[in-house]
């Protein structure tokens, strides 16, 4: 990161790559501070985001010679068990999944565009991100987006030597300059809810910066990409998943971290967690989902304008019992803005993360905790737990 910085020739994000340097603004509320609007409010600017654009991105992975692996065709597979039974639909892939279909369905429906008569494809973005560090002394990190097209079997997209994961962006965190910047501005430090709220703000404002007019141009209306055997397809991009660990996700899906709601993608209490695998439960998860629907966004909306019309404190009571009930956090989601109107709702797409949900947590504590009762009992258990 910081050769790229003293060399704008450096090879680690070369234009050649088409790798390109920006940086995002984002809006600094103070309480008591009133403003017109909130677009009045002084805003700072968050340097040192570099990305690629997706569409470059994705005309690049339909370029490569494993593209020719890539599933632009959709089927269903199905598997019956016995002749008197009804045939069962097995999703393996995202491709073979029904969220896929419906979109090509609703793709289909659409007015073609003038004068062409190529075949749409849909080109399934699988996201990835999560923050790393690169040294076990020290602050280094890196945290980047990983953009995988879900066209590609997962047998072939989880080898190492496809190179079928593709780098979007790295994300910056937020710098210190904010708190010398927000104390002369204000002439006060920065709480850390306000600190927090920033950078939930970074985090939509890059996803916003990713999705430009070009982006939202070409998933309304598809962009003509000539494959690896030299035919000609219109692609329409589509976000199906986005898997990160759960710090992550709650930045990504507005909600407060471990709030009265918890999950970014249903509306199970905390209480009611301790039912998980029940059928009640798997009741109330097809039931009670998360919603990007208007009561959302409007109440999302008017409490920004409390906050810079009306200087009201972030943390301030009014606004925790207006967001707290459905453990909102006051930040427009770039998703909901950008592909709302195309009726995406973003909270489908994050998955359960099989690393940092198991791997890393759950099989993690587990065997801890086993390897701690054999210690206690003593003996060889730990050595024929070792042969085992």
């Amino acid at each position: 990161m910081y050769q790229a910085d003293e060399d704008p020739d450096s090879k680690l994000f070369s234009t050649s790559d088409k790798w390109h340097e920006a940086s995002v603004n984002i809006k600094l509320p103070a309480e008591k501070h009133r403003y017109t609007s909130e677009a009045d409010a002084p805003d700072c600017a968050m340097d040192g985001l570099y990305y690629r654009k997706p569409l470059e991105v994705i005309r690049s992975a339909y370029k490569e010679v494993t593209s020719k692996s890539f599933h632009n065709v959709l089927y269903k597979l199905f598997w019956q068990p016995d002749k008197g039974e009804f045939p069962e639909h097995i999703i393996t892939e995202v491709y073979t999944a029904n969220a896929m279909f419906d979109e090509h369905e609703k793709i289909k429906a659409q007015p073609c565009e003038p004068g062409c008569q190529l075949e749409t494809v849909i080109a399934s973005i699988m996201l990835w991100s999560d923050s790393t560090h690169l040294a076990s002394f020290g602050h280094a990190a890196l945290w980047p987006i990983y953009m995988f097209i879900g066209n590609q079997s997962k047998y072939i997209r989880n080898c190492p030597s496809a190179f079928a994961a593709h780098y979007l962006a790295y994300i910056p965190k937020l710098p210190d300059i904010v708190h010398e910047y927000y104390h002369k501005l204000y002439g006060q430090a920065a709480t850390s809810t306000v600190l927090t709220h920033l950078k939930r703000e970074l985090m939509q404002a890059i996803w916003l910066f990713l999705l430009d007019e070009e982006f939202m141009h070409t998933y309304e209306h598809g962009i003509v990409v000539q494959f690896a055997n030299n035919v000609k397809c219109r692609v329409f991009p589509r976000f199906f998943t986005y898997a990160t660990d759960y710090p992550e996700k709650i930045l990504l899906a507005c909600i407060k971290f471990l709030g009265k709601f918890p999950c970014p993608c249903c509306l199970i209490p905390k209480e009611k967690i301790a039912d998980l695998g029940m059928k009640l439960d798997r009741l109330w998860r097809k039931r009670d989902v998360q919603l990007d629907n208007h009561a959302r966004r409007s109440t999302i909306e008017r409490v920004h304008d409390w906050i810079f019309t009306k200087g009201r404190n972030i943390g301030s009571t009014v606004i925790d019992k207006l967001l707290g009930p459905m453990s909102l956090v006051l930040t427009h989601n770039a998703f909901s803005e950008r592909l709302s109107r195309f009726g995406f709702d973003f909270h489908s797409m994050f998955m359960p993360d099989f690393m940092h949900k198991f791997e890393l947590s759950v099989w993690k504590g587990t065997l801890t905790h086993l390897l701690r009762i054999l210690h206690a009992f003593g003996g060889d258990t730990i050595t024929w737990f070792d042969a085992r």
